[in-house]
């Protein structure tokens, strides 16, 4: 990492310290916040590139302070999310609240690094081309326009919003879990909504073309992708 400014919010001492001094030793300008009203603060008076943010902190927890910043002052600012607890639902509650990606203490230095440099590139790469694209199927996030080989494709409000989720986590397999709670919040639908949904998605994006792109994984979610051994497409 180089030229990256982050925000660390740790109320543990030794820790924001530890991650200070090995991400200035890379190359990364670090402010340090120990509780999340200083770490909303300075979000709004400083430009990050990166934050890191602890789940436990002594005042606000790292789930709203995360809503805070995506309401509020940076509502683009990737969060790397650091804690102690890791279960299906605790990482739910991170993505529904705005977290990008999750860390569980204890942890490698070398591998927080490796996961900020990729938010960071990311991020970086979005803001450039304001578009999200999986081979030639594009997504502008300004107009909201949906192409796929030149050709337009009209979507619903839901299967967009399912659209634009998959493509920003086209590097993995997203669960149905956290596509419900994107979506709709602590309010999820009744069973087979969004199945129903994505089969909407599926037939706009996929039925026209030769390539499928978005893949069912049973019993886990939905992935958007090129199939393996297939080039990108242009």
């Amino acid at each position: 990492m180089g030229a990256v400014r982050c925000l660390i919010v740790e109320d543990n001492e030794d820790l924001a310290a530890t991650l200070a001094d090995y991400l200035e030793s890379r190359g990364v300008a670090a402010d340090v916040a120990a509780d999340g009203r200083t770490a909303l603060h300075l979000a709004a008076h400083n430009e990050y590139d990166v934050a890191v943010l602890d789940l436990g902190l002594p005042d606000i927890d790292g789930l709203e302070v995360c809503r805070r910043l995506r309401a509020g002052p940076r509502p683009d600012l990737p969060v790397l999310m650091l804690t102690a607890r890791d279960t299906v639902d605790q990482r739910l509650a991170g993505f529904a609240a705005g977290t990008d990606d999750y860390l569980v203490k204890p942890f490698s230095l070398p591998e927080l690094a490796a996961r900020l440099t990729a938010l960071d590139r990311r991020a970086r790469g979005e803001s450039r081309a304001r578009a999200l694209a999986v081979g030639d199927l594009h997504l502008d996030l300004d107009t909201l326009a949906v192409t796929r080989g030149g050709v337009a494709i009209q979507l619903p409000p839901i299967p967009l919003k399912l659209l634009a989720l998959l493509l920003r986590n086209s590097h993995r397999v997203v669960p149905r879990q956290e596509l419900e709670a994107e979506i709709w919040g602590d309010d999820p639908p009744e069973s087979g909504v969004l199945k129903a949904h994505i089969h909407v998605l599926r037939r706009a994006i996929d039925r026209p073309f030769a390539v499928p792109l978005l893949r069912t994984v049973p019993g886990v979610g939905y992935r958007l992708a090129l199939p393996e051994g297939t080039g990108p497409a242009t």
